[in-house]
C-alpha cells in the first residue's frame, strides 16, 4: 500500500485536499470518484509512506476501540463534538496519539467535519472507518454510527485475538518438535559413529540411515537452514506480483481442511464489513469498494472487483459472487434472500455471524486434532531414533 496526496473538488463546489492509502494511483482515483469527488491532482505522498509505520503506531487496534466507544458515548451525553474530543485528549496518555487527536481537535474547531479531519491524517484511519463517519454525518447519527464501528471493530480485534490465541500451543510444539529432532539428529546420533565403527559389529539398514541423516546435518544443517531462509524469501518476494499472489490464494482455498477453514474466517469478514457499511446508509458500490481493501485473500479480493462491476451493469449481488464459487453455498443462498427481501444489510450481518461460529468450531477441532498428532509424530520419531541407536548395542550383547 501507498499514500496519495491529492486535490479535488466535492459537490458543493468547495475545494478538498488530504491524503489516503491505496494499492496504486488508479485504486486512489477510484476511492475518490466513488466519494463524489472531482479530482484535480494525484501525487504520490513520500513523507506519509515512509512515515507510514509510525504514525499507524500512534492509534492500535485497542485504542482505536476505545476512541470509538468513548467518543460515541461523549456524544450520546450531549457533548459538543470539540469538547468530546478535547475530553478525550486529556485521557491520551501516550505523546503520539495525544498528537494526533489534538490535530483532529484543531481541525474540528476550525469547522471541519470529523470525517475530513480523521482523513487528513495520512492513513491512521482506515477507508471503511472514514465512509462510516462520514455516512453518519450525513444521516445526522454520528453517534449511532460510532457505537456500530466500535462494535465492529471489537469483534474484529476478537476473532482475530481468538485465532492467533488458538495457533500459539501448536506453533510452539511444532518449533520443539522440530528443535528435539535436529538437536538429536545432528549432534546426539554423531556422537555414536565411531564407537560403532570400532566394535565391528553389523549395522543395520536404519541404523545406517539414521547415523547417515545425522551426519549430513551435522555438516550441512546450517546450509540447510541457510537455504530454507531462502526459499521462504523467494516465495515472498513472488507473491508481490499480483497474478501470482492470486493464483496461490485461490489455490490455498482449494486446499482441504485449512481451506474451507480459511473460507469460513475471510466470508466472515466480508459479510460483517459489507453489512456493516450498508446498515449505516453507506451506497452498495462504494461499500464493495472498501471491502475489497479488507480482504485478506487476493482471489476473493479479485471477485469482490468483478462483482462490483457486476453490480455496476445491474446484476444482483449474489449472481455476482455466483460467477465464480469462491463463497459457500450457504452464504450465497442468505445474500439472495436478503435482497429479494430487501434487508441485505441484516442477512450479510446474520451470514457473518454463522461463519464465525463455524470458523471458531473449524479452528477448535483442526488444533484438537493437530497436538494429538504433533505428539505422535514426535515420539514415534524419537522412538526410531532410540531404536536405531540400541540395535547394534544389542547385537553386540548378544554376541557376547
Amino acid at each position: 500500500m501507498a499514500y496519495f496526496k491529492y486535490r479535488a473538488v466535492d459537490a458543493d463546489g468547495s475545494s478538498r485536499q488530504g491524503s489516503l492509502e491505496a494499492s496504486d494511483r488508479d485504486a486512489a482515483a477510484r476511492v475518490l470518484q466513488q466519494r463524489g469527488l472531482l479530482l484535480l491532482s494525484l501525487d504520490s505522498d513520500v513523507q506519509a509512506s515512509l512515515g507510514g509505520t509510525r504514525q499507524r503506531g500512534a492509534m492500535n487496534a485497542a485504542a482505536l476501540v476505545g476512541f470509538t466507544q468513548q467518543l460515541a458515548t461523549l456524544l450520546g451525553a450531549g457533548q459538543p463534538l470539540e469538547r468530546s474530543l478535547g475530553i478525550l485528549l486529556k485521557q491520551a496518555g501516550e505523546p503520539r496519539r495525544r498528537a494526533l487527536l489534538e490535530r483532529v481537535r484543531e481541525q474540528v474547531k476550525a469547522g471541519k467535519p470529523l470525517s475530513q479531519a480523521l482523513e487528513e491524517e495520512h492513513g491512521q484511519f482506515s477507508s471503511l472507518y472514514l465512509s462510516m463517519v462520514r455516512a453518519g454525518e450525513a444521516g445526522g447519527s454520528l453517534e449511532h454510527t460510532l457505537h456500530q464501528l466500535a462494535d465492529y471493530l471489537e469483534r474484529s480485534q476478537k476473532v482475530r485475538g481468538e485465532v492467533i490465541n488458538a495457533l500459539i500451543y501448536p506453533i510452539f510444539l511444532v518449533v520443539g518438535v522440530l528443535g528435539s529432532l535436529a538437536l538429536l539428529l545432528a549432534y546426539v546420533v554423531p556422537q555414536f559413529v565411531p564407537i560403532f565403527r570400532d566394535l565391528g559389529v553389523p549395522i543395520p539398514l536404519i541404523t545406517q540411515a539414521i547415523l547417515g541423516l545425522g551426519e549430513f546435518l551435522s555438516g550441512y544443517g546450517l546450509l540447510l537452514l541457510a537455504a530454507l531462509v531462502a526459499l521462504v524469501w523467494g516465495v515472498a518476494v513472488a507473491r508481490r506480483n499480483p497474478q501470482r499472489r492470486q493464483r496461490h490464494d485461490r489455490r490455498v482455498l482449494s486446499v482441504k481442511v485449512l481451506g474451507p477453514l480459511l473460507q469460513r474466517i475471510e466470508v466472515a469478514r466480508l459479510a460483517r464489513t459489507l453489512g456493516t457499511l450498508l446498515n449505516n446508509g453507506v451506497a452498495l458500490l462504494q461499500a464493495m469498494t472498501i471491502v475489497r481493501q479488507v480482504c485478506g485473500n487476493h482471489a476473493l479480493r479479485e471477485q469482490v472487483e468483478q462483482a462490483t462491476q457486476w453490480v455496476k451493469g445491474g446484476g444482483t449481488l449474489a449472481q455476482a459472487f455466483g460467477e465464480q464459487p469462491l463463497l459457500p453455498e450457504l452464504a450465497l443462498q442468505m445474500i439472495e434472500v436478503g435482497e429479494q427481501s430487501g434487508n441485505l444489510d441484516t442477512m450479510l450481518l446474520k451470514v457473518a455471524d454463522v461463519f464465525d461460529v463455524e470458523a471458531k468450531r473449524g479452528i477448535d477441532r483442526l488444533l484438537a486434532a493437530l497436538v494429538p498428532s504433533l505428539t505422535v509424530v514426535m515420539a514415534v520419531m524419537v522412538a526410531v531414533i532410540m531404536l536405531a541407536i540400541m540395535l547394534p548395542l544389542m547385537s553386540l550383547t548378544s554376541n557376547i
